[in-house]
């Protein structure tokens, strides 16, 4: 008698049309060998690497980028051109005294003698004009500039003219005298031959409002003229004997560059100023006359080269720049001081 034969089920059978087991694949393997975990820990620290340097790059791009525009920007803005006519060719020289003369203006000694002495120097320039639109300034600053246009004009024998467009008052009329004739526009303001001496008292206003004035000072003086102190008889003669004198020397200057063809009267230089056709009546001026006249008609050269020394964008962004690290400088030495 056959024994009847069991199926095994400790591997148990699947049902019909159920898909064969798929073996292990390799990145299971992979992942069961030892040290796994470091190759992928190294694989991604390399990508966060990689991501941060391309991160880098970019931001290094866009930088120089803006750096880019910016240079040319300022090169846009500063960039004037060469002169239209050849410096070595027969031409009128132009100066431009614009705005208020003084020191780290524009219209400052530095500028303006530099420019003069290029444009006498210059074998091509057959005059130098001086073309004033200023309402004056610093009397230093114009005496320097006077000064030194006299001793040009002298040592190179050029003729030197000023032309008048909207005003040449004041610091301005003092340099306009050391040319060898004057030209205004008949709507001109010229004159104003006078010096002023300005502040402001507060002492009343500090007496009603029950302020105390606290000034202390080695030597009797040296709180001449202080806005909260009064002022005394004799600081105030002193200083009027100081502005007389400046006037004096202003007048002097007038008297010695117009010469004769000065009609005085009492009023010519008591610092009021006229129109250029009442200049020209007076003696201040010359004649009605514009630069393109002055350059045609008397120089007889056409041809105008400027040679107006400028401060241009980018030399006082790199003052302004120089001045902010001075002061951050200076601030972190007095922070640094009280830690020694």
């Amino acid at each position: 008698m056959t024994e009847p034969v069991f199926p095994d089920t400790s591997s148990p059978v699947p049902p019909p049309g159920t898909p064969a087991p798929v073996a292990a694949t390799p990145a299971v393997k992979v992942a069961e060998q030892p040290g796994w975990e470091r190759a992928t820990m190294e694989k991604l620290l390399f990508a966060t690497l990689e991501e941060q340097r391309t991160a880098r790059r970019w931001r290094a791009f866009v930088r120089l980028a803006w750096l880019a525009f910016f240079i040319f920007l300022i090169w846009t803005l500063t960039y004037r051109g060469s002169p239209s006519a050849d410096k070595s060719s027969p031409h009128t020289a132009v100066i431009e005294i614009e705005g208020e003369i003084g020191p780290k203006q524009e219209a400052s000694a530095e500028f303006i003698v530099a420019a003069a002495k290029a444009a006498f120097e210059d074998a091509g320039a057959q005059g130098v004009v001086l073309l004033i639109n200023s309402p004056g300034g610093s009397p230093v600053q114009a005496g320097i500039i006077s000064d030194e246009l006299k001793r040009l004009k002298a040592k190179y024998k050029k003729p030197l003219y000023a032309v008048v467009e909207e005003s040449c008052a004041s610091a301005a009329y003092y340099i306009a005298t050391s040319a060898d004739r004057i030209f205004v526009d008949k709507a001109s303001i010229v004159g104003s031959i006078g010096v002023l001496m300005e502040g402001f008292g507060f002492v009343g206003l500090m007496d009603k409002l029950g302020i105390e004035r606290r000034l202390l000072t080695a030597g009797e003086n040296k709180g001449f003229l202080d806005p909260f102190s009064p002022q005394t008889d004799r600081h105030r003669q002193h200083a009027q004997e100081m502005l007389d004198q400046v006037h004096r020397q202003f007048i002097d200057v007038v008297k010695a560059g117009r010469g004769k063809r000065l009609k005085e009267t009492p009023e010519l230089f008591s610092g009021l100023f006229w129109t250029g056709q009442q200049a020209v009546e007076l003696g201040l001026a010359d004649q009605l006359g514009n630069l393109d006249y002055v350059a045609r008609e008397v120089i007889k050269a056409e041809e105008l080269v400027d040679y107006t020394r400028r401060e241009n964008v980018a030399e006082r962004l790199a003052k302004k720049f120089g001045a902010a690290m001075g002061d951050g400088a200076v601030k972190a030495l007095k922070a640094i001081q009280p830690m020694r």
